[in-house]
């Protein structure tokens, strides 16, 4: 199973662009453009979160959320020292173990042009015996973009707060069957928003969906606060890129490439709604789309919009990634297809009884 020209072309385009948290501008307009081929009314919340819109003619009907998120795990500059190196600061969880040597690019705050340069690191046979073992923090890296001093940096138009983001080309695996890039966390989620829209385009639903992608998920889940908030959803799904354990070859550890969607039941900021997992995982078993349980260490969205007002039944779907918050992930495209099939299944299956019967069941 491989993507289509068209999600080909899709997943290329959104996982290169650059988009750290505060900074999704170029990812968001790309949405914009997409999303406003299938829906005429987009919404937005003020810190730059989009949803398309698409009303159902069902009075009352339950209000369904479907996001992925726009930022993906970066750096800003910090300062720049009089011999043109920069120091930097991340934005969202990174090894340090993978930041040595990786290359970046650097994007202007004031031209928008984005400079080349690389991790800077020390050959170890240079380095002191103690040192050679020990791992480096970042506020001891420095990213050299070439220049010889802080003044030819600055006339590049570089300030601090500037934007810094991993290089990592896209490439397709054994004839696309898996695909290597950076952020599938969570480009992956905006790409599925765009395709899922679009294959629903031109039919009647039973709910007012709102489906699109938040901001600042990577530095606290602060888009999804404030998208839930402005849409005060229902339900809620949302698609996530995740850990992948699978490539020490233990069947047992969760996330396993290639078996299907990952259900996920827990994580360090939600615990799943059970009514909503319970009716997911049915209507997995129900329509044939292969799904695997995970729990996980880290939170997501799930974690704010679950507990947004009076409270939105919320489960976090989505794809177990490998190498995750580097600038070589891999995504296997068969779990893709089977988020896909779920977000389908589950938006045409959903109304106002199904919503009472099993999932408002749990809290009343």
């Amino acid at each position: 199973m491989t993507p289509t020209k068209e999600q080909l072309e899709r997943l290329e385009k959104i996982t290169q662009l650059p988009g750290i948290p505060a900074h999704e501008m170029q990812v968001r307009e790309y949405l914009k453009e997409e999303l406003s081929k299938y829906s005429a009314e987009l919404v937005f919340d003020k810190l730059g979160s989009i949803f398309a819109v698409k009303r159902s003619k069902q009075k009352n009907a339950p209000k369904l959320m479907m996001s992925g998120h726009m930022d993906e795990v970066g750096f800003v500059v910090k300062q720049i020292t009089p011999k043109g190196m920069i120091r930097f600061y991340p934005l969202g969880r990174t090894w340090e173990h993978v930041i040595l040597a990786q290359r970046v690019k650097v994007y202007s705050g004031l031209n928008g042009k984005a400079y080349p340069g690389a991790v800077a690191s020390i050959p170890p046979h240079l380095l002191p015996e103690d040192s050679a073992h020990k791992l480096l923090s970042v506020d001891q890296m420095l990213i050299d973009i070439g220049a010889d001093s802080r003044e030819e940096v600055l006339a590049l138009g570089i300030r601090p707060g500037d934007m810094i983001v991993v290089d990592g080309p896209f490439v397709p695996l054994l004839g696309g069957r898996k695909l290597l890039s950076k952020a599938w966390d969570n480009r992956f989620g905006c790409a599925m928003a765009i395709d899922v829209l679009k294959e629903l385009a031109e039919e009647e639903l039973d709910v007012d969906l709102y489906i699109g992608a938040t901001v600042q998920e990577e530095s606290g889940l602060r888009g999804a606060k404030t998208a839930a908030y402005e849409i005060e959803p229902d339900l809620s799904i949302v698609f996530e890129s995740s850990a992948a354990n699978d490539n020490q070859g233990n069947p047992d550890e969760f996330g396993q490439q290639g078996q299907g969607m990952l259900l996920r039941f827990l994580d360090r900021t939600s615990i799943t709604h059970r009514g909503l997992f319970l009716y997911s995982r049915s209507l997995c078993e129900a329509r044939g789309i292969p799904y695997q349980h995970f729990m996980a260490l880290g939170g997501t969205d799930a974690g704010e919009i679950h507990t947004s007002r009076s409270g939105c039944p919320s489960m976090v779907v989505g794809i177990p990634s490998r190498y995750i918050h580097t600038n070589s992930s891999i995504m296997d495209f068969r779990d893709y297809s089977a988020v896909k099939d779920f977000a389908l299944a589950f938006a045409r299956s959903m109304n106002s009884r199904v919503y009472e019967e099993n999932i408002l069941s749990y809290s009343n």
